[in-house]
């Protein structure tokens, strides 16, 4: 007889939920940063370029750093790692609060303080990420993986409903000064929650070879997995070219004329529609991985062509959450797989280079988002983007095979 498939199995586990806890705490806080500060810039600035900018200041620290920071999540212990890079966020928010406090003095005419908090938040997610991942797959056991993948996307996801909707309606409502305060106490909550998590650090693997061999090991580790890197860059190309978050703003303030309360809608949009297919994922195992993820990454690219060509605010949020659902099937193929694939000394290197991956196609996306509207224009940019998208789903099936092929991940 088959073994009964629990679904919460993972958050019988106390370390497992406090990590979760922590994880919801700060993407909450993150979030109303994100939303804020697109808001706030295009408002100072009317040029979608700078929205682009807001990306590209993120991600540049993130991705330089990246490659090193999962070297250091692998040498030192993960937990610590994280609780500093979480205390930096809590000062990054603290600073945001204060450049709006301060505004006539900080933010008169110019942009670029912003940018350089920006900058900060994403060298501090840049050591985050590989630390917080490789310890996450240290506090769960090997046959939970998928399943603790799952709720932590799922209250990712859940976070990312209520952040973007939460920090529109603070913005829309009381301004950014609210907004930030209220994001700098989740991102203190999440600091204290992660300090409860019992993590014993596990002894430290011989040293693979030079700090250049260290550096690069994650990277040779993919180059021998032709299911996990077809994945990765899948995931890469696809957001980077098929998805416009970061010109929302231009859509709702000068297509659809709507306020910043729609912004924070829209925002939550795709992370809603995340959510639901969480919800399904939990409650079955997950078969045909493999063309369930070129489905979903195809799906993904024709809810932006339709998004582009929308003139209801209503059929665009419909749109968004669509490819929030697709979205989320391939995240959980993808994480799960990463986890499954890779030995536990490599988690913070080769999760590092996931995290390139993810910090190119969303923040250096951004950027391609910007410049492509200010070159082409904001419609005309998002539908080229999604056709592109369909043309790499196409290219990465017939070059990868055995991504095509794979099945069940359990």
């Amino acid at each position: 007889m088959p073994e009964r498939h629990d679904p919460y199995v993972s958050l019988r586990n106390t370390n497992f939920l406090w990590y979760v806890s922590s994880l919801t705490a700060i993407t909450l806080g993150t979030q109303i940063q994100a939303t804020v500060v697109a808001w706030q810039v295009y408002a100072l600035t009317k040029d979608p370029l700078s929205l682009g900018i807001v990306g590209l200041a993120e991600a540049l620290p993130f991705i330089l750093a990246a490659l090193y920071a999962g070297h250091i999540a692998d040498l030192y212990n993960r937990k610590y790692l994280a609780l500093i890079a979480i205390g930096i966020q809590v000062v990054c928010g603290g600073m945001l609060l204060l450049l709006t406090l301060r505004a006539n003095a900080f933010l008169a005419g110019r942009v670029w303080p912003i940018y350089g908090v920006v900058s900060a938040s994403g060298l501090a997610r840049s050591f985050l990420q590989p630390a917080r991942t490789a310890l996450g797959a240290e506090i769960v056991p090997r046959e939970t993986y998928a399943n603790a993948v799952t709720w932590r996307s799922s209250l990712w996801q859940f976070a990312a409903v209520i952040g973007p909707a939460l920090g529109g309606l603070l913005y829309g409502f009381s301004g950014a000064r609210l907004a930030y305060i209220v994001e700098t106490i989740l991102c203190a909550i999440a600091l204290l929650l992660f300090a409860r998590i019992a993590y014993t650090r596990h002894p430290l693997v011989a040293n693979e070879g030079t700090i250049g061999d260290n550096l690069t090991i994650g990277i040779r580790f993919l180059l021998t997995q032709p299911e996990l890197l077809g994945a990765q860059l899948l995931d890469l190309f696809s957001v980077f070219f098929g998805g416009a978050p970061a010109l929302l703003p231009i859509f709702i303030s000068d297509i659809l004329h709507a306020g910043p309360q729609a912004l924070g809608i829209m925002r939550a949009a795709p992370a809603a529609g995340a959510v639901l297919s969480s919800v399904i994922l939990l409650r079955r195992r997950l078969g045909r991985s493999g063309p369930t993820l070129f489905l979903c990454v195809a799906a993904f690219g024709m809810c932006w062509i339709f998004f582009a060509l929308s003139r209801s605010f209503w059929l665009s949020v419909t749109l968004l959450l669509i490819s929030g659902m697709v979205d989320n099937v391939s995240v959980v193929i993808r994480s799960t797989l990463l986890t499954l694939r890779t030995p536990q000394h490599l988690l913070g290197r080769v999760s590092a280079v996931n995290q390139i991956f993810i910090g190119s196609s969303n923040e250096i996306g951004s950027f391609e988002s910007g410049v492509a509207a200010k070159l082409l224009g904001t419609v005309r940019s998002v539908i080229f983007g999604g056709i592109v998208t369909l043309g790499v789903v196409g290219v990465t099936a017939i070059k990868i095979p055995a991504l095509r092929k794979l099945d069940e991940l359990e």
